[in-house]
């Protein structure tokens, strides 16, 4: 008799895919065959429409935002969400500066579902569409380096009523909320890593190579599925509303973003505010020791936290133990 297959089971079958489908591929887009436009776009009207359908289907399991944002950037348009906690006065409590939360790349806001009700009871949340990815962002300006990478969020930020947020960073969104920390972090309490990619180690060659196929756009899915296993530690692969998203985005939109650069020992000795890491023990994008290592040998106010047996996947795979060494951050360092 087969056993029956509840929520949990589920939810760890599903995320690998929902996290994994694009959030291990921080090179990928930069290797897609380029066209002549100078920013990020839908390659038609009919994929812009295809991947919005799969968005707001997505996006329905976040439940519905207290505001919805589009912050207007010298680089586009920032379209931000923001949800009200829901336990004032726990978990480190809600009245601190607010977590804003940044997917991995190609990937988008709902990415975040199945984070979203444990980090609400911890403080208020935004939720951001990385400017030059799929997503209900707009790019109206070529982002050309590290330095324009880190204007646009720097300008969200500025314009948000909160003088300073917590960045929760996820894969290519780690890497997004530290390089805005190495170069503008006066809006910026806190820094909280989820396996970061080319952050503490460059991208493994393997990674690269294997990644290939499930960069170009009109191979079939099943390709992209087989990689996805992969960073997954062999999860199976299943369809899910934010799988479907993301491969709609794949399809769909052609990235124009500089690639990521490792960051330099003086610039991550740079950081000084309090940060947390958190590494996935089995991810694909690093040797996690080493990261570990360099992470806490560099980073002055860094608490460093491995997960044995984690994959890349790790925010989906342990949603409630990531928001409780969050909230055990946000007590400690009292911000």
């Amino acid at each position: 008799m087969t056993a029956p297959v509840t929520p949990a089971v589920t939810r760890r079958r599903r995320w690998p895919i929902v996290v994994t489908l694009v959030l291990a591929l921080p090179v990928a887009g930069w290797l897609l065959l380029r066209d002549t436009s100078p920013v990020g776009h839908f390659t038609s009207a009919e994929g812009r429409d295809h991947y919005v359908g799969a968005y707001q289907k997505a996006f329905a399991a976040m439940g519905r935002p207290a505001d919805t944002l589009d912050v207007r950037t010298g680089y586009g348009i920032v379209r931000a969400y923001r949800y009200t906690a829901t336990k004032p006065g726990t978990g480190g409590g809600s009245t601190g500066p607010p977590l804003l939360l940044l997917p991995g790349t190609a990937s988008g806001a709902p990415v975040w579902a199945d984070n979203l009700p444990s980090l609400l009871r911890l403080r208020d949340v935004y939720l951001l569409d990385l400017l030059g990815e799929p997503g209900r962002s707009v790019q109206n300006r070529p982002i050309r380096d590290h330095a324009d990478q880190a204007a646009w969020l720097h300008e969200v930020l500025e314009a948000l009523p909160d003088p300073r947020v917590h960045l929760v960073g996820l894969s290519i969104g780690g890497w997004t909320a530290t390089n805005l920390a190495v170069r503008q972090s006066a809006a910026v309490a806190g820094l909280i890593l989820i396996d970061p990619a080319c952050t503490f180690t460059g991208i493994p060659f393997e990674v690269v190579v294997r990644s290939l196929p499930a960069s170009v756009r009109w191979l079939p899915r099943s390709w992209r599925d087989s990689f996805n296993s992969w960073t997954a530690g062999g999860a199976p692969v299943d369809d899910s509303p934010v799988a479907d998203m993301i491969e709609s985005g794949m399809r769909h939109y052609a990235m124009k973003l500089p690639a990521p650069q490792q960051f330099t020992d003086d610039q991550l000795r740079s950081v000084t505010v309090p940060s947390l890491v958190i590494l996935a023990g089995d991810s694909i994008m690093h040797d996690a020791a080493v990261a570990a290592r360099k992470a806490g040998s560099t980073l002055p106010a860094a608490t460093v936290l491995t997960y044995p047996g984690a994959s890349h996947a790790v925010n989906g795979e342990q949603p409630d133990r990531i928001a409780a060494d969050i909230a055990a951050f946000l007590e400690r360092t009292g911000r």
